[in-house]
């Protein structure tokens, strides 16, 4: 059977996940892509969180796991996401990245507990980039100067 067990319950939780880079990092995304999908196996581990199914599309990532019931589904994301996100930029310091803050994934995730949902899907992708690109030119926050290429030096407080 496809069910798991404890020592009182038995278990099948399976959820499709999807989320996608920020608009900005998809460039350094499709650089290391590879190393991305390593570094979200291994935090998938730490948690004992099973990947059925994973994929690295050119913008986003599909991933079809287990996750036990002793961890939420939202509690899980914020682990992946957040640590993935500390790691990468950690791992890739040398990479030049031009503008502002450490996160690399878009705000928020799909969740379908009952498969592939492709039509929804693609709205969500679409959704979240857009939004991003808005979050982006409403916040943007520049170390470079894009004219003269030299630091932008910040005011002490």
């Amino acid at each position: 059977m496809d069910n798991k067990s404890l020592a009182h319950t038995t278990w099948n939780c399976k959820y499709h996940i999807v989320f996608a880079p920020k608009y900005r990092r998809q460039i350094i995304y499709g650089q290391i892509k590879a190393d991305v999908g390593r570094i979200l196996r291994q935090l998938c581990e730490r948690k004992d969180v099973e990947i059925i199914e994973a994929t690295a599309c050119p913008d986003h990532i599909h991933m079809l796991v287990s996750i036990p019931p002793k961890l939420s589904v939202s509690a899980f994301m914020g682990y992946l996401k957040g640590k993935s996100s500390l790691m990468i930029f950690d791992r890739h310091a040398n990479l030049k990245y031009k503008y502002g803050n450490r996160q690399f994934w878009c705000r928020g995730y799909y969740v379908d507990t009952v498969g592939r949902n492709k039509k929804k899907i693609q709205e969500y992708i679409k959704n979240q980039l857009q939004e991003d690109i808005l979050q982006d030119q409403m916040t943007m926050k520049e170390f470079i100067d894009p004219f003269t290429g030299e630091e932008i030096k910040r005011k002490k407080k």
